[in-house]
């Protein structure tokens, strides 16, 4: 019997894989792959809604968490750490967590997507309050160690959101804001790492990103809060602010040094023809954003 799960289904496109020659094998998974980002379009409205509630949360003083298990809760770890070297911002504000913690990183550990006491145990953790958005990550919509960590976040009085693949899942129902993508069955029946992990990772991308863009951690479409741990990211600073101001190097580099390598700052005194002092006052008035429309006022 067919399961009634739309990712557990049986995919009728690829019924002949196992007779396919490798370039067609490769064609069917990749006809299939395209579907994925179409999917993900027909949730637009609800992505941008969870970007809003997230920024505003952030704002508030909250946290952003993701929790899944297996392959989801790998591609929420995978997002979470990705965000402070890219938009740097502190350790903690964005957070992945998986039933099983670190083991559950590098190899197997699926029966723990049952546990829905961990789930709870784990929020606990990290001390969840209603100030949090935690965003449940479960390509049915039904683990239950997500579906009780959404439930139990609810309860605290945060808010919650919801990526799931499909429609029918226990979490549409549940989150304040549920992303249902429905990417179809799955190339091999049941193997949600393929096209169900591709939207979540899609998604994923969009809610960080769109969410760090808003908060002002993007000018134009450079990271301009890349900090000076090394180098070869002072470096990297000075090629974005060079980019950003489209001054000589030397210039950038002797700003750089004035502003501690603060790319917004170095940005703002080189388009402002300000100094360090005048630079911290127009972003603080601007609430620390800056970006192409407020920096030429």
């Amino acid at each position: 019997m067919e399961s009634k799960i739309i990712t557990e289904g049986r995919n009728q496109n690829t019924v002949d894989i196992d007779t396919l020659t490798t370039i067609e094998i490769i064609e069917k998974i990749n006809d299939e792959d395209k579907k994925v980002a179409v999917a993900v379009e027909r949730e637009k409205g609800n992505i941008a809604k969870a970007v809003d509630c997230i920024v505003k949360q952030l704002n508030e003083g909250g946290r952003l968490i993701y929790i899944g298990s297996g392959t989801s809760g790998r591609l929420g770890v995978l997002d979470a750490v990705e965000c402070p070297p890219t938009f740097g911002i502190d350790n903690g504000i964005v957070q992945g967590i998986i039933s099983g913690g670190k083991v559950a990183l590098s190899m197997p550990f699926e029966e723990t997507e049952d546990d829905e006491d961990l789930a709870i145990k784990d929020l606990d953790n990290i001390d969840l309050t209603r100030k949090d958005i935690i965003v449940g990550i479960s390509a049915s919509g039904n683990t239950p160690y997500v579906v009780k960590a959404v439930e139990y976040a609810k309860d605290l009085g945060a808010r919650t959101i919801s990526i799931i693949c499909n429609k029918n899942g226990k979490l549409q129902d549940i989150a304040d804001i549920c992303i249902a993508v429905n990417v179809g069955p799955e190339v091999i029946m049941g193997s949600t790492r393929m096209k169900a992990g591709t939207a979540q990772k899609m998604v994923l991308n969009m809610l960080s990103t769109a969410s760090m863009v808003k908060l002002g951690k993007v000018y134009s479409n450079l990271m301009i809060d890349v900090k000076p741990i090394n180098k070869k990211l002072e470096k990297r600073i000075a090629t974005i602010v060079q980019i950003a101001t489209e001054v000589e190097a030397s210039i950038v580099e002797e700003v750089l040094k004035k502003c501690n390598y603060n790319g917004r700052l170095a940005i703002i005194m080189i388009k402002k023809g300000v100094n360090l002092v005048e630079a911290k006052k127009i972003l603080t008035s601007n609430e620390g954003i800056i970006n192409q429309q407020n920096i030429l006022e």
